[in-house]
């Protein structure tokens, strides 16, 4: 199981129809995004920028839609096959970048334990549904 000091926790939840194009957008937001503190304490730093790592964590449990009823629905989740090849290329993906990449176990119940620095996270949609 993967361990990372500073940098980024990822928790990737595959959709059904989910490709290529949702992978390149996830990758180069992960990659790009400024949400790292500068000299100035400004959000404006990539974790390229700060040299930090990303552990990328498997997490069907994002797609749970719980406006009906108690019980989440997980309709809109992958199928664990076609779930597992988007996961497994977003982290190839984001190895080519040059990122430093640790994983979790897909489709594993794991303890995940995080240390947030500072009030900040982010959702990422390639659909752009929210």
């Amino acid at each position: 199981m993967g361990r990372i000091g500073a940098g980024l926790l990822v928790f990737v939840g595959v959709a059904e129809g989910d490709g290529p194009v949702d992978l390149d957008y996830t990758a180069s937001k992960i990659r790009e995004m400024r949400i790292f503190a500068d000299e100035q304490g400004r959000m404006n730093r990539s974790v390229v920028d700060t040299g930090g790592s990303v552990l990328v964590v498997s997490q069907f449990t994002l797609l749970g839609d719980v406006r009906k009823g108690r019980r989440p629905a997980f309709d809109a989740a992958a199928a664990p096959d076609a779930a597992r090849s988007c996961y497994e290329d977003l982290v190839s993906r984001l190895k080519a970048y040059g990122l430093p990449v640790e994983t979790g176990v897909f489709q594993a119940h794991m303890d995940v334990t995080l240390v947030n620095d500072g009030p900040v996270s982010i959702l990422l949609d390639s659909r752009r549904l929210f």
